[in-house]
């Protein structure tokens, strides 16, 4: 089963905690960037916690997701996407669609999941199925606090891997030497940052 199939339209609504329109924090070069609302794993230590629960964030139509990473294409140059959590599988659905139009668009794809790639290969969901045929940079696994990365950029632990599944991306390329970074913004009565610090993982959150 296609995508096609599952969602002939593409505008299914997602659950999203938080979208960064250009950002160079959440892989390689300049990235359109998606947080999904909710995750079943609940990884102790997690550095998005307000991002657990399936009854916050707020709904989005997958076509208005996919309209904003074309203008920031237009605007930004962007290379790619990258769809964090949360728990992008468990809206597999709506992530695929993402994915797959990102690739029409030339964009590459970066998924962060906390199932390893042996777990999400076993739902047996279709729509898992298809993220993955249109994902260009898996990491995969669960967090693990007791096992800090201190050497892989993008990485939070040290039992999470990295797949490059086409050949867009290669593990010898220089963006995965360079230090990680945190991104701060400012407007009206919101404070957003994103990004990891130098040693310790740090993901998005927003103060209002």
């Amino acid at each position: 089963m296609t995508m096609s199939e599952v969602d002939p339209r593409g505008d299914m609504e997602l659950s999203v905690a938080l979208i960064v329109p250009c950002t160079e924090a959440e892989g390689p070069g300049r990235r359109w960037a998606l947080w999904f609302q909710g995750c079943p794993l609940r990884c102790p230590g997690c550095c998005n916690p307000e991002m657990l629960s399936f009854a916050g964030g707020r709904r989005l139509p997958a076509a208005a997701a996919i309209a904003g990473f074309e203008q920031a294409q237009r605007e930004h140059g962007i290379e790619g996407i990258t769809l964090l959590g949360g728990e992008p599988l468990a809206q597999a659905r709506g992530a695929a669609i993402l994915a797959r139009a990102a690739r029409q668009r030339g964009l590459s794809v970066m998924v962060f999941t906390g199932y390893t790639l042996e777990q999400a290969q076993q739902l047996g969901d279709p729509a898992v199925a298809e993220l993955l045929a249109c994902t260009d940079i898996l990491v995969d696994g669960p967090y693990r606090q007791d096992l800090p990365e201190r050497q892989r950029r993008w990485i939070g632990s040290a039992n999470q891997r990295v797949y490059f599944l086409t050949d867009r991306y290669r593990a010898d390329d220089p963006c995965w030497r360079r230090p990680n970074t945190v991104e701060i913004r400012w407007r009206p009565g919101e404070l957003t940052v994103n990004g990891f610090p130098v040693s310790t993982p740090m993901g998005p959150s927003r103060r209002r």
